[in-house]
């Protein structure tokens, strides 16, 4: 029984790791902040038109919260739709912020 548990102990601090290595760099975390309050989908060249970085610095940004889980990517004729995945932050994160809780 604790052979489990500790796997789930490890898989949740894994993911952990790869979220806040994510939000580590402050253009990531704005890109989800506009993502959250431009209502959770944008198209890959409106993230772009809002941040000063060049297309491809914002293209490995974006890859990065999406190995991370963060946003996901779907294909809409030609265009790349990003959306948010919340459930996925609220979940890693509020996990590991339960361990505070008195």
């Amino acid at each position: 029984m604790a052979e489990p548990r500790r796997r789930d102990a490890a898989k949740s601090l894994e993911d952990l790791d790869v979220v806040c290595a994510a939000l580590a760099h402050a253009s990531r975390r704005q890109i989800l902040l506009v993502l959250k309050y431009r209502g959770g989908e944008m198209a890959a060249g409106d993230i772009a038109a809002r941040f000063g970085c060049s297309w491809p610095t914002t293209t490995r940004h974006l890859g990065v919260l999406r190995d991370a889980g963060l946003i996901d990517v779907v294909r809409a004729g030609r265009q790349r739709l990003y959306r948010l995945n919340r459930d996925r932050m609220v979940s890693v994160v509020g996990d590991w912020l339960k361990n505070f809780e008195s």
